[in-house]
């Protein structure tokens, strides 16, 4: 699938610097900029798969095409799925429930339940099981068990992750894991391991989107050395969380 930006215009009423932005299944696409720059707006529109009847009057496009009613308003059929910051469950049922359940109305098999919450156990420190109550679930096990259901059961070609550094889980694992099914992946983001995990990164400004910067070898050598330092302040974060002592060692 391919997922087409048109341009609008930003928070002044000028036209965007950026006319169009195409992404392709697989990839990771950051969103940058200063809090109030319209990182959220541009995201909002993906999701509405907005046709120029939003503030930005962006369009979007998927495989060259506007969407009908249908897939713009029908959950059944929206191509798109949204991972955020805050999300709780509100339907008091057991996690295996919820799963077969969803899983059904995919039209896919329930073998895929235990894979899902295997999946998200590697996202976050408190292990979930299936008969866990939903409505028993931190906000960071509720993430972890969306983000693996989203990349395992769910058929929606397009993520859109709004700001995961602050939601309580493994937020590297939570991009392989995404991207790793073939979606399009667009992550916004003020983190700067994430935004460098990304192959392009769009920067917002005054709500319109500026520049489309691509990623540098010099940037993935550094995304490398980000990431070990990411993952040393993750094991340094679980044992301080199970009681145990720290040293500079």
């Amino acid at each position: 699938m391919e997922l087409t930006i048109l341009g609008g215009i930003d928070k002044r009423g000028m036209n965007e610097p950026v006319e169009q932005i195409d992404l392709r299944s697989g990839e990771v696409v950051g969103i940058v900029g200063p809090t109030g720059s319209g990182k959220t707006t541009l995201i909002n529109d993906i999701e509405q798969l907005s046709i120029g009847d939003s503030p930005s009057c962006r369009r979007i496009l998927l495989d060259g095409q506007v969407q009908d009613h249908r897939s713009r308003n029908d959950p059944r059929n929206k191509p798109v799925a949204q991972l955020s910051q805050n999300m709780h469950f509100l339907a008091d049922m057991q996690v295996g429930e919820f799963l077969r359940m969803h899983a059904r109305s995919r039209g896919k098999d329930f073998s895929l339940v235990p894979g899902v919450i295997e999946a998200a156990n590697l996202l976050t420190g408190e292990a979930i099981s299936r008969d866990c109550h939903l409505t028993a679930l931190s906000g960071g096990q509720s993430r972890a068990l969306m983000a693996a259901d989203i990349a395992i059961i769910s058929d929606s070609p397009i993520v859109l992750i709004d700001e995961i550094e602050n939601a309580g889980i493994n937020k590297q694992e939570a991009l392989r894991l995404l991207a790793g099914s073939g979606k399009i992946v667009v992550v916004v983001t003020h983190d700067p391991l994430l935004a460098l995990l990304a192959s392009r990164r769009v920067v917002m400004s005054e709500g319109g989107m500026r520049q489309v910067a691509l990623r540098t070898e010099e940037e993935v050598r550094l995304c490398d050395r980000l990431a070990k330092i990411d993952e040393w302040l993750i094991t340094l974060r679980e044992t301080i969380r199970d009681g145990g002592l720290v040293s500079s060692e």
